[in-house]
C-alpha cells in the first residue's frame, strides 16, 4: 500500500497536518500515512518518522547548530521516497528543510502538495521559480497568496486559514472568564509571550515588565499569561496567572493583548481582541532580517491588512513604558482608539476566508493521489 507522507517543522504544522489527516482517516480510509510530525498526527493515525520537537528551531542564526540534524533526517526521507512507496508528499511551512524534501520528490517523480506556503511575499522571492519547478500544487492560507505564487508559475489555490475551524464556536468574554476562574467584570490583560524557549528569553522580561505598569496605573487591571501546554515558569519570573493551552479561551476572556507576533496575533483578530504586538530575536538574527524582509510590518494581522491595525514594538522599539501607553486605550472599552481597532479586526477575519481549509486540503489529496497510477 502507497502512502502520504507528511512532513512539517513545528508544533503548528503538527496541528494542522492532524486536522487533515483526521479527514483523510474519515474520507479515504485505506490511504496509509507517515511523516515528521508530533502528537495530533500520531492521534490521527499517522506512523511518526521522527518527532517534530527535535527539529524545531527559529532565527536565522539558532538554524545553522541544526544542520547535520536536518541533512540526517533528509537522508532519511529520500530512501523512503525513492522506495516507492510513497503516493504523495504533504509538506507544511518549515521551507529552508521542506523546498530540499520537494527537491528529491521531483526527481523521483512523487507529485508534491504544499499546504501553508513558505512567505516569499516577506522574504525569500527567490525561492519562487524553485516552488514553481518543484511544487504539484499550493494550498495557501492567507488571501494574497494565490495571487502571488500563480503569476510566479505555482499552481495555487487559496484555501482560508485553518484556524477558523477552531474558531467556529468561540464562548462569549463571560463564558470563558468563568472557565478560566477570572473576574466576570473589570479589565483583563492577555499576554503571549510565546512558546520556545529563545521567545521566552527575550519575551519574557520585558512583557511582565509592561504588565505591571499597566497594573500600577489600574488597579482593578488583572492579567492572565498563556503559554503552551508543556511550557513551565517560576512564579519568580512570572508573577501572574499561568493558563496552559486554552488560547481562544484566553483571548475571547480578555479586553486587550500583548502578544509575541506571529499567528497568534491572527487568532486575536478572529477572536475580537485588540492588542499590541511586541517581537524580540537576536542581534544577529535582527540584523539579517533588517536586510532580506521586504514589508513594512511583522504582525500577520497588519500583513494581512495592509496596514498597521495592533501597533508593533520590534526589538530595540520594544521598550515596555511606550508599550503599556499603547495599550491603555485598548484596556477602555469606551476609547475611540479600541473602536477603530475592533473595526480592523473584523475587516481581518473577513479576508481569512471561510470555514474547512482542513477538508479543501484532503480534498486536493484525494484528487492527487486518484490522478497517479497504480
Amino acid at each position: 500500500m502507497r502512502e502520504i507522507l507528511f512532513v512539517v517543522g513545528e508544533a503548528s504544522g503538527d496541528l494542522h497536518a492532524g486536522k487533515v489527516a483526521e479527514v483523510l482517516r474519515a474520507t479515504a480510509p485505506s490511504l496509509a500515512m507517515a511523516g515528521v510530525g508530533g502528537g495530533h498526527m500520531r492521534g490521527a493515525g499517522v506512523e511518526i518518522l521522527e518527532d517534530v520537537e527535535n527539529l524545531a528551531v527559529m532565527g536565522f542564526a539558532e538554524v545553522v547548530r541544526h544542520i547535520p540534524k536536518h541533512y540526517a533526517l533528509l537522508g532519511r526521507l529520500r530512501a523512503r521516497i525513492e522506495s516507492g512507496r510513497v503516493a504523495l508528499v504533504v509538506l507544511l511551512d518549515y521551507p529552508g528543510f521542506n523546498l530540499k524534501v520537494a527537491e528529491v520528490a521531483k526527481k523521483a517523480g512523487v507529485p508534491v502538495l504544499y499546504y501553508i506556503t513558505p512567505q516569499v511575499w516577506a522574504w525569500g522571492a527567490g525561492r519562487l521559480p524553485k516552488l514553481a519547478r518543484v511544487v504539484t500544487k499550493a494550498a495557501s492560507i492567507l488571501p494574497f497568496e494565490e495571487g502571488l505564487l500563480r503569476r510566479h508559475g505555482v499552481d495555487a489555490t487559496f484555501v482560508g486559514h485553518p484556524l477558523l475551524d477552531r474558531a467556529q464556536s468561540l464562548p462569549a468574554q463571560a463564558e470563558a472568564r468563568a472557565s478560566l476562574g477570572l473576574p466576570s467584570d473589570g479589565p483583563i490583560l492577555a499576554v503571549f509571550p510565546g512558546s520556545r524557549r529563545a521567545e521566552l528569553a527575550r519575551h519574557l522580561q520585558p512583557f511582565m515588565q509592561t504588565a505591571a505598569l499597566l497594573q500600577a496605573r489600574i488597579p482593578r487591571l488583572q492579567v492572565v499569561v498563556s503559554v503552551a501546554p508543556t511550557v513551565r515558569i517560576s512564579d519568580a519570573d512570572c508573577p501572574f496567572p499561568l493558563v496552559h493551552g486554552a488560547s481562544f479561551n484566553v483571548l475571547r476572556a480578555a479586553t486587550a493583548g500583548l502578544l509575541k507576533s506571529g499567528t497568534t496575533t491572527l487568532e486575536a483578530a478572529v477572536a475580537g481582541l485588540p492588542h499590541v504586538i511586541g517581537y524580540r530575536t537576536s542581534a544577529i538574527t535582527y540584523a539579517i532580517a533588517r536586510r532580506v524582509v521586504k514589508i513594512p510590518h511583522i504582525g500577520l494581522v497588519n500583513v494581512v491588512a495592509h496596514r498597521e491595525v495592533s501597533p508593533e514594538f520590534v526589538q530595540d522599539a520594544f521598550n515596555p513604558a511606550h508599550v503599556a501607553e499603547a495599550l491603555m486605550p485598548l484596556l477602555d472599552v469606551q476609547s475611540a482608539v479600541r473602536a477603530r481597532a475592533e473595526e480592523g479586526l473584523r475587516e481581518v477575519r473577513g479576508m481569512l476566508g471561510t470555514p474547512g481549509a482542513s477538508e479543501r486540503v484532503a480534498a486536493m489529496i484525494r484528487d492527487l493521489v486518484a490522478a497517479r497510477p497504480a
